[in-house]
Formats: structure tokens, C-alpha cells, sequence
């Protein structure tokens, strides 16, 4: 008996492994402890995973074989890398530098490959088809040194912006010259191959870009509180378009982008279903693909075959050469400087995606041999190490430089920015914590405060208890964000009272508020409550009502009455107002009079914002009933306000949220209190981007204010 127990132990460790838990055990092993171990020593943790795949595959220590599950792991993980960087381009950005990103594309595309083929062709000795492929491979880069871009605080540099840009051209190009490759290697390419491709590859694009985002945002709309199903249907948009591709003669790795472009404007870069795009790809699918890759390759041959060697150096050459060169021309054309071009090779000049999708295609098709994959795969772990090295020293110039990205204030709010979510009915909390995430500065360390109010009676103690019982699913539904909340319940006699203390004990940058109820519900924050609100606090407060997806809307009607913008909480609000547009991917229709336009371009151009804006100038702000001519249907409608007193308020605001109710029921709307002069010190406002506008109104202010404290 204990002999047949050693013998199933001993079979259960037989190598290569076969027992399919012990093997995902593994690889969840792997995932887990190669980015660990190698981040001491700073290299990126894609490559840890692929040297891993080196040492337990075949070719390695054979503690796996590349069977038919790891074959269908490795396929999905490559879709779903492809997706994944379609749906993370920033297309605001795109837009707002598309002519510089577009030349700049042509030139990382071609130059490469101008380098790349004739070196391939002739100095390596390979054929016509295989010097494209590898060329055009070349010309591919991933973003792998972003995220130091970001920490250092120049993501909105311009250079950074056309590196980004350049992807989209870049990738695209390569990926359908791809299809054309294998073609034109199976002697396929003749009329009838460019007739089919022509309609086949225009039919695709069709159903990708006029078909499925209304399925996507139809499916949204109606499924609104299935959470999983939105995943569930992404997953089946994604390996859809793959296989659409493949029938249309393309690449299922060209769908798989595709679907990402597609998705890009519908899936918001903060919201719960990104979070779990990006969790489950980067926990299995994603890393299990680079470990497959590493077990394709052959370290012996690299050992025995001098040739492999020569041509990973070779290759490593050339995307230097090939990149740096592009990165040249850009400095000249566009008067950079070299720590921008740093910037600019540093970011283009990492493989690892397209690159790994495109060697991988070639390689399983037999157009290009195990010597150009492996060394491929050195390229890939030198391109990256390089990147990453090149791309942090340019930051720091930059940083040195001064040309971060503009501070909003000398206490930098973005960084210590405190929110403060007041829950009087959880049937709209789903709502509000989505706002929350998507306008929350990415940068501050605090949570968001979700408050509830108990009635300060005999029943306080058991209601208390019972409010933070009811707010355990808040924690639940935000963790979905990764967005970390604190709950906070107080006893108060009434609801104005008791977030006016928790504003001022938090220290509330912005308190936002669910749309007021028809009086007569106690539970609700009815009008009079509003009011009281209103008068009790100072902060910037969000008054939001929330039908339909945000996701939903294609603009977003901002109305900024005349002397707006010299309103204390003017630039804090108009930052959240930005970033909800950035966040949607939507452009901004302002109404305003000129004056404001004036100072809101100006606020802008210095702060260097992507966001597209439009103006429509408009005069007579005594009937609001006007402005519903500046709203399309599909508008989300912002209305900046103010509170009685302020420099900015009307008569006509008066009962405002019930003007707006009648006028706009139909849409999502939110309404703005920007900061009043109660609040914090005019001297934290000091480093608002200084345009000349901008210091006439503060120190005019000040100086009022000045005056009214002296007397």
C-alpha cells in the first residue's frame, strides 16, 4: 500500500509534468515570483516572464511541454495583449497632436524597415518575403516605458503625446502589411487576393467600427447592472473580431487590436470593467502567453549556432539605428529637444507585443526559421532594458528642465485632494461612486469619505450600526475600481448639518451630492435640504443625476454663466469637468459669454489639455429655458452655478435643480457649486496656471477680500 502511494507521488512528478493542477500551480508560481525577484534589479517584469518560460520549457529544465492547453492559453493571452493595447491609446491625445503623430508614425514605421530589409536581404541572406516580415516587425514598439513617463509627471509633454500617437499608425500599418506577408509567401498574391482583401478588409472595418460600438453601447445601456455580462460581452466582442478577422484574410491578432480601437471611447480608463480587463489579463492570460513564448525558445542553439547570435545582434542594431533615426528626424522637424527625442526613442524603442504577435505568425507559418525567433526574443530583452534606461534618464531632464506637467496649486490638490460622497439613498450610490472614480485625481493618496447621516434620536445607536452595515456593499462594489473608500457615519440632528461638519473635519476638496428628490421623502436630500446644504458649506460640491451610462454620451454641454471663472472653486471644478471629458472620451461644448472664453482658453493653452472644446457664445442668462437650443440628445449637460452672493450668482439660478429637472429630465446632468470665498486661503490658489487673465482676477479678488477682513 505505501509502496503504490510512493509509485502515484513519483508518477505525479514525473517531467515533463503532466497532472493539469500541478501544472497551473506552477505557472501561477511563476507569474507570481518572477516580477517580484527581478524588480529588485529593475528589469521590467515582461521579461522576467519570458526567462522563465526559457528555463521550464522544453528546451529549458522540460518541466513543461508545449501541449494543445498551453498552445490555447498562449493564442488567448496574444489576443488579449493585442486588445488590450488598442483599448489603452489615449485617442484625446491622439487627436490633439495627430498631424505630428501621424508624420511621426510614417517615419518610426519606414525608416526601420528602410534599414531592416536591405540589411536582412543582403547581409543575412534571407529571402524577399521573410526581410519584409522582420523589417516591418522592427518598425513595431510597445509602450513598455509609459509608466516612468508618468511617475515623473510629463505625460502631458508633447513628446510623449506623438510617441503614443505614433502606436496607432504603427501598429496598424504592420499588422494588415502582415496579412499581405503571408500571402504574398503562399504565392497568393495576385488581382483576385487584392480584390477580396479590399472588400473583406472594408467589411471588416465596418462591423468593427459601425456595428459593434452600438451592440457595445446598446448592451450597456440595457445590462446596466450585470456587471460580469459587461466583461462576459467584451470577451466575446474581442474573439469575434478575431475570427472575423481570420475569415476576412487578416490576422486574428488585427480583430483583437481592432476591438480595442472600437471599445476605446466606451470603456473608460477608470472604470470598474477596465479594472477587470486589466487585472485578469495581467494576472493569467497576458503572463501565461509570455511564458509560452519563452518556451519556444532554443538557448542551445544560441550556445551552438553563432548564426542565431549574429542575428539577434543584428537585430538589436537595427531597432536601435532604425528608432533613434526616427526619433532624429522628429527633433529636427518639430525643433525638440534632446531630451525630448530621448523621450520619443525611449517610448518607440521597446518591442514586445506587436512585436512578439508578428515573429510568432512568421514563425508558426515557416516564413521565418528558430534562429530569427530567437533572436527576436534577445531583441526583446534588450529593447526593453534599454527603453526603460533611456526613457528615465530623459525624465529626469525634463523634470530638471521644469517642463512637468502644470501644478494645479501651490498645495498641489490633485496630490491631497479629499472627496467626500454623501449617501442618503444607496440605490444611488452605484452612480455616484462611478462619477467619483472617473473625476478623482489619480494622484492623491486619500480615500474617498462615503458619509451617512443617522438622526440623533432613541432609535441613533441601533440606526448607526445599521448604516454601516447597509455601506459594507459601497466598500464591496468600489474595490471593483480599486478605488479605496472609508465609511464614515455620524449622528446629527439634521442631514446639512451633519455634512457641513464632515466637510470641514475631512477637510473636503468637493462634496458630491445625488440629484434632490420630489420634497415629501424624508430619507431623500429634498430641496430645502439642498439649500441648507448650500448655505452650511464652502467646498466645491457636484450635484448629479445619473439615468443612463455615462459611457453613453458622445459630448458633454458645459454652461459657464458670465464672471464664472472668478469664482474661488472656478479651476478646481474645471479640472474635474476636463477629466470627466478625458476620461469619456469626448470633446466639450462650452456656452459662455467672451469673457470667459477668454480665460478658459487661456486656462487651457497652459495647461496643455488634450481635450477638444468648442464655444458657443451666448448673452442672456435670465431664462435658462434658452440654453436647451446648445443641447443635442446624446449631450451630458454640465451647468456651473453659484451660490447666493457670489460674484457669479443670478436671480435666475434661484430653485435651479427643479428648472433643470423640467428642461432636461431626459438627460444626465450635473450640477456645480464652485468653492466660495469661506473656504480656503486665496494664497494656495497662487500657482494656478498664471496667465495675465487669470492674475488680474485673483489679485482683484484678494484685494477685496483684503479689504473686507481689515474692516
Amino acid at each position: 500500500m505505501i509502496k503504490n502511494f510512493l509509485d502515484h507521488i513519483s508518477h505525479a512528478f514525473d517531467i515533463p509534468l503532466s497532472n493539469p493542477v500541478l501544472v497551473f500551480a506552477l505557472i501561477l508560481f511563476i507569474i507570481l515570483l518572477s516580477p517580484i525577484l527581478l524588480r529588485r534589479i529593475k528589469i521590467p517584469g515582461i521579461i522576467g516572464l519570458i526567462l522563465s518560460g526559457i528555463v521550464i520549457g522544453p528546451n529549458g529544465l522540460n518541466l513543461l511541454e508545449k501541449n494543445s492547453a498551453v498552445d490555447l492559453f498562449s493564442t488567448i493571452g496574444l489576443l488579449y495583449i493585442m486588445f488590450v493595447a488598442g483599448l489603452e491609446l489615449d485617442m484625446t491625445e491622439f487627436r490633439k497632436t495627430r498631424h505630428k503623430s501621424i508624420l511621426f508614425g510614417v517615419l518610426t514605421f519606414s525608416v526601420p524597415i528602410l534599414i531592416g530589409y536591405p540589411v536582412c536581404y543582403y547581409l543575412l541572406d534571407y529571402d524577399m518575403v521573410p526581410s519584409i516580415l522582420i523589417g516591418s516587425m522592427l518598425a513595431t514598439h510597445t509602450l513598455v516605458a509609459y509608466p516612468i513617463v508618468n511617475s515623473y509627471g510629463i505625460s502631458k509633454n508633447e513628446a510623449v503625446a506623438i510617441a503614443i500617437g505614433g502606436t496607432i499608425l504603427t501598429d496598424t500599418a504592420v499588422l494588415v502589411i502582415l496579412a499581405v506577408i503571408v500571402a504574398a509567401f503562399y504565392d497568393n498574391l495576385n488581382p483576385q487576393f487584392w480584390w477580396g482583401f479590399g472588400i473583406s478588409f472594408t467589411v471588416f472595418l465596418l462591423i468593427m467600427f459601425g456595428v459593434i460600438p452600438r451592440i457595445a453601447k446598446w448592451f450597456f445601456q440595457k445590462v446596466e447592472g450585470e456587471k460580469t455580462s459587461h466583461y462576459i460581452f467584451v470577451l466575446c466582442v474581442v474573439f469575434f473580431a478575431a475570427f472575423l478577422s481570420e475569415i476576412s484574410g487578416l490576422e486574428p491578432i488585427i480583430g483583437a487590436f481592432m476591438a480595442g480601437l472600437a471599445l476605446n471611447r466606451l470603456i473608460p480608463h477608470s472604470s470598474a470593467l477596465m479594472n477587470r480587463i486589466e487585472f485578469i489579463g495581467n494576472s493569467i492570460f497576458i503572463p501565461f502567453f509570455l511564458i509560452s513564448v519563452g518556451m519556444i525558445v532554443d538557448v542551445r542553439i544560441l550556445l551552438e549556432k553563432p548564426e542565431a547570435l549574429l542575428i539577434a545582434a543584428t537585430l538589436i542594431g537595427i531597432s536601435m539605428t532604425g528608432k533613434w533615426g526616427a526619433a532624429f528626424l522628429t527633433q529636427l522637424l518639430f525643433k525638440y529637444s534632446n531630451a525630448q527625442r530621448q523621450v520619443i526613442y525611449g517610448l518607440s524603442g521597446a518591442h514586445a507585443a506587436a512585436t512578439l504577435a508578428i515573429i510568432m505568425v512568421g514563425h508558426e507559418y515557416g516564413i521565418v526559421g528558430e534562429n530569427a525567433l530567437n533572436g527576436t526574443i534577445i531583441l526583446i530583452l534588450a529593447s526593453c532594458i534599454i527603453a526603460s534606461l533611456v526613457t528615465e534618464s530623459a525624465s529626469k531632464k525634463i523634470v530638471v528642465a521644469g517642463e512637468q506637467d502644470i501644478v494645479v496649486s501651490k498645495r498641489n490638490i490633485a496630490k491631497e485632494e479629499q472627496l467626500i460622497l454623501p449617501i442618503a439613498n444607496l440605490n444611488n450610490m452605484e452612480a455616484l461612486l462611478d462619477f467619483a472614480t472617473l473625476i478623482k485625481s489619480k494622484q492623491s493618496p486619500h480615500p474617498l469619505t462615503v458619509l451617512t447621516i443617522v438622526p440623533n434620536d432613541e432609535l441613533a445607536e441601533q440606526n448607526l450600526q445599521k448604516a454601516r452595515k447597509n455601506l459594507d456593499s459601497t466598500v464591496r462594489y468600489a474595490s471593483g475600481t480599486e478605488t479605496e473608500v472609508t465609511i464614515m457615519t455620524t449622528i446629527d440632528y439634521n442631514i446639512p448639518n451633519g455634512i457641513s461638519r464632515a466637510a470641514r473635519e475631512t477637510s473636503a476638496d468637493g462634496i458630491l451630492l445625488g440629484w434632490p428628490s420630489k420634497p415629501g421623502i424624508i430619507e431623500k436630500l429634498v430641496g430645502e435640504k439642498t439649500e441648507s446644504i448650500l448655505s452650511q458649506t464652502d467646498t466645491n460640491l457636484f450635484m448629479c443625476q445619473v439615468n443612463r451610462p455615462l459611457v453613453s454620451h458622445k459630448r458633454l454641454t458645459l454652461f459657464c454663466p458670465p464672471l464664472v471663472e472668478t469664482e474661488l472653486g472656478f479651476i478646481f471644478c474645471m479640472d474635474k469637468i476636463l477629466r470627466l471629458s478625458q476620461e469619456l472620451s469626448i470633446p466639450i461644448h462650452c456656452v459662455c459669454v467672451e469673457r470667459s472664453k477668454s480665460a478658459i482658453s487661456e486656462y487651457l493653452t497652459n495647461l496643455n489639455s488634450s481635450v477638444r472644446i468648442l464655444f458657443s457664445i451666448h448673452t442672456e442668462w435670465d431664462e435658462l429655458r434658452d440654453l436647451r437650443k446648445f443641447v443635442n440628445d446624446s449631450d451630458l449637460v454640465v451647468f456651473i452655478s453659484a451660490r447666493r452672493g457670489e460674484l457669479s450668482y443670478r436671480y435666475s439660478f434661484d430653485r435651479i435643480p427643479k428648472k433643470m429637472d423640467k428642461v432636461y429630465h431626459q438627460h444626465n446632468r450635473i450640477l456645480v457649486f464652485p468653492r466660495r470665498r469661506g473656504g480656503r486661503s486665496l494664497d494656495e490658489f497662487e500657482e494656478v496656471p498664471t496667465t495675465p487673465l487669470f492674475q488680474r482676477i485673483g489679485r482683484g479678488i484678494g484685494s477685496i477680500f483684503s479689504k473686507e477682513r481689515d474692516s
